[in-house]
C-alpha cells in the first residue's frame, strides 16, 4: 500500500484527499520511484478546480513533478537502476500519469538520474520551470546576448527561471510583477530591471530600459489587456510567446504593433518540447549544465509536508510565494 493524493469532486484545495492504495510493479518500459519531494505547479490547481487544458476523470490524481529514489524498473528499462536518484520530465497527462503520491510509475523516457549535487528538494523543482522556460527563449526565441527580454509573471517559478536562462545566455532580462513588493528578491535572482505593473507606466518603462532598439522577446504567463504596452514596445520582428492565461479579462488583438513591427505571436506549452525526443535532450543538456555551473539554481517559496497538501495548494493560490512550492514525503 502507498499513499497517494486524489480529489473525487471539482473545487478549492480541501477537495484534495490523501488516500491509500495498492500500487502495481512496473511494466515494460517502465520506472518505478519511490518518492521523496513533490514539486506543486498551477497547472495542477487548474486542473483540481476545472480549469485545465485537460479534464480530470473524477476521481483523478495530479501532479507534474517528482523526486526521489528508483524502487523497480521494468523489462527493457537501462537508462537508470534501482537505487538510483531520479526526477520526473512532467507528463504530457497529469491525469494518466499522476506524480502526487509515495509511490509513483512513469515511462523511462520521462524518469532523469539527475546530478548527485541536487537535494530531493531541488530535484522535484527543477524540470518543470527550466524545461518551461529553456523551450520558449532557447528553443523557439534563440535568445542570445545582447537581447532584451521581458519576463511576466517574473516572481513564479517559471518567470525566475526565464531570468536565469537569460542571464546564462548574455541576454538582458526584464521582470514585470504587479507590484514592487518583490522588486528586490527579483534583483537578487538577476532581473537588471524590474518593472512594478500597477504602479508604472509598463510601456514608457520598457522603452525606456530598451530604448529605441526595442524589446526582441517577450516571455508572457498572464496575457489580457498587458498585450497593447507590451507589443508596443517591442522590436521590429520581436516575438511574444504567450504560455498562460492569468488574466481574466478579455485580450486585445494588437493590430498596428504586429503590422507595423512584423511581430509573432506565439502560443507555447512546456509539451511541444517533452514530446519531441530530440528537442527534450537539447533542453535536458542545457539544463544540466547550467544546474552543475551554478548558473541554474532553483528558488524554493516553502516546502510542505505530504500531509500538508490542501495548505500547499492554498498558499499556492495566495500568489504570495516567491519561486516554488514543494511537497516533502
Amino acid at each position: 500500500m502507498a499513499r497517494i493524493i486524489r480529489f473525487h469532486e471539482l473545487g478549492g484545495p480541501e477537495v484534495l484527499r490523501i488516500e491509500h492504495v495498492d500500487v502495481t510493479p512496473p511494466g515494460p518500459g517502465q520506472v518505478q520511484i519511490r518518492v521523496k519531494a513533490l514539486g506543486i505547479n498551477r497547472a495542477e490547481a487548474l486542473l483540481r478546480s476545472g480549469a485545465y487544458i485537460e479534464m480530470a476523470p473524477l476521481p483523478s490524481g495530479l501532479g507534474l513533478e517528482a523526486a526521489g529514489i528508483v524502487e523497480a524498473v521494468g523489462e527493457g528499462v537501462e537508462s537508470v537502476a534501482p537505487g538510483d536518484g531520479a526526477s520526473i520530465i512532467p507528463p504530457t497527462s497529469m491525469v494518466r500519469t499522476p506524480a502526487y503520491g509515495e509511490l509513483v510509475t512513469f515511462n523511462a523516457e520521462s524518469v532523469v538520474r539527475h546530478p548527485p549535487s541536487l537535494s530531493w528538494v531541488t530535484a522535484a523543482a527543477t524540470w518543470m520551470q527550466y524545461l518551461t522556460a529553456y523551450g520558449a527563449l532557447i528553443d523557439i526565441a534563440r535568445l542570445q546576448k545582447g537581447d532584451f527580454i521581458a519576463v511576466t509573471a517574473a516572481s513564479s517559478s517559471v518567470g525566475i527561471a526565464a531570468i536565469q536562462i537569460a542571464n546564462m545566455v548574455g541576454a538582458t532580462p526584464i521582470a514585470i510583477t504587479r507590484t514592487g513588493k518583490k522588486r528586490q528578491s527579483l534583483q537578487d535572482v538577476g532581473a537588471a530591471h524590474v518593472i512594478a505593473a500597477q504602479e508604472e507606466d509598463l510601456e514608457a518603462r520598457l522603452s525606456e530600459i530598451a530604448g529605441a532598439e526595442g524589446v526582441r522577446v517577450v516571455f508572457d504567463a498572464v496575457a489580457g489587456p498587458i498585450f497593447e504596452p507590451l507589443t508596443a514596445a517591442m522590436s521590429l520582428g520581436g516575438i511574444l510567446i504567450e504560455y498562460g492565461g492569468l488574466s481574466t479579462a478579455r485580450t486585445p488583438f494588437p493590430l498596428p504593433a504586429v503590422l507595423g513591427k512584423f511581430l509573432t505571436l506565439r502560443g507555447y506549452l512546456v509539451h511541444e518540447i517533452t514530446r519531441d525526443p530530440a528537442r527534450l535532450e537539447a533542453a535536458k543538456r542545457f539544463i544540466l549544465e547550467g544546474l552543475e555551473s551554478g548558473a541554474l539554481e532553483p528558488v524554493i517559496a516553502r516546502t510542505f509536508p505530504f500531509e500538508q497538501i490542501v495548505e500547499a495548494h492554498r498558499f499556492l493560490e495566495s500568489n504570495e510565494q516567491f519561486g516554488k512550492i514543494v511537497l516533502t514525503v
